[in-house]
């Protein structure tokens, strides 16, 4: 008769032992052979890992399994993309580079300040979260250098419509137009009255601020105020507006003394270490070149509005003595990809 109670080893082998007629020895051998750890391929506290398979199988199924592991490798390739290449070449460039001259060698001791300048708060998506470009400028630059080192795309929009003089569009850019702007920093707006031109448009701006009752704002000239004396906060974000109404948000990241791995020449500063790359939009008709021109009211383009670049925009709307063909308005277009 059977029983759930188990009996004890050292019983279980004696009764073995005389129901089979084998001695102890050949019991003891028989369990080493027939023990349960003999029949593992690997310890206990290692087990296998089941995505690699042995270099010379001798299974079928393994066999096709390492041909398919063989083959996915060899569609891996190993490098650097393209963005993560370029990321820092700019930086690169200009790394421990000496002057030839030595009036041009950087001072010792001179301050290096790393500025984000960031794309206007109305662009496209996200991209206004981005730096457009970063900038590394010495103490005693002015904010008028600054200024001149920023790139937007709104210096270089053309006003007006030049369907019938098209020749004339490059004549009028923004920047050459409106040439006022100002920076603020901790409660003091720096205008650009470097040309007669120029306006204080943060005049405005101060007597909205008086009428709310709001802190007193005071003023200056940004091509008399060198970095070194601007009282700021690091990371803290500052506002940079030029052609009335184009915002940009200015961030010092980095504050620190030159050193020997700096570029030591002074006259490549500001330094531009990094720019943002923006898709350029190409032409509804060719989709190869860059568009230069938006069309209006034209009955010849396949969209209204419509991009064109000048090779197909002149093909189409003007005859070979350049006489206009067609009643539509034509403007000229900057692409923000122009900074590349």
């Amino acid at each position: 008769m059977y029983s759930f109670q188990e009996d004890d080893e050292t019983s279980f082998d004696t009764e073995f032992e005389n129901q089979m007629a084998i001695t102890p020895e050949t019991m003891s051998e028989l369990k080493t052979i027939c023990c349960v750890d003999s029949l593992r391929c690997h310890p206990v506290d290692k087990p296998p890992d089941t995505d690699v398979v042995p270099s010379n199988p001798t299974l079928r199924t393994l066999i096709q399994r390492k041909k398919r592991q063989d083959y996915k490798d060899s569609l891996k390739i190993n490098k650097i993309g393209r963005h993560d290449l370029y990321l820092d070449e700019l930086e690169r460039l200009a790394f421990g580079k000496k002057p030839e001259n030595a009036v041009d060698l950087l001072s010792e001791g001179e301050l290096i300040l790393g500025i984000n300048v960031y794309y206007p708060a109305v662009f496209e998506r996200s991209k206004r979260e981005r730096p457009h470009i970063t900038l590394s400028m010495l103490g005693s630059h002015y904010l008028s250098d600054l200024r001149d080192a920023i790139c937007c795309v709104s210096d270089l929009q053309v006003c007006g419509e030049f369907s019938n003089v098209p020749d004339m569009a490059p004549d009028f850019i923004s920047k050459d137009l409106y040439k006022s702007a100002f920076f603020y920093f901790e409660g003091v707006f720096y205008n650009d009255m470097r040309s007669p031109e120029c306006q204080d448009i943060s005049t405005i701006v101060i007597e909205w601020a008086k009428s709310r009752n709001l802190p007193t704002y005071t003023q200056a000239k940004m091509e008399d105020t060198r970095l070194v004396d601007l009282k700021v906060k690091l990371g803290y974000p500052y506002l940079y507006c030029h052609q009335g109404d184009c915002e940009h948000l200015v961030i010092i990241t980095d504050i620190r003394l030159s050193h020997k791995d700096d570029c030591l020449d002074k006259r490549l500063y500001p330094l531009l270490t990094h720019k943002h790359r923006v898709v350029t939009k190409k032409c509804s008709v060719c989709h190869v070149y860059i568009g230069r021109w938006v069309t209006t009211n034209d009955k010849l383009a396949p969209k209204d509005p419509c991009l064109f670049c000048s090779k197909c925009f002149r093909t189409l709307h003007y005859d070979s003595e350049g006489n206009k063909l067609g009643d539509f308005l034509a403007h000229p277009y900057a692409d923000p990809g122009a900074f590349n």
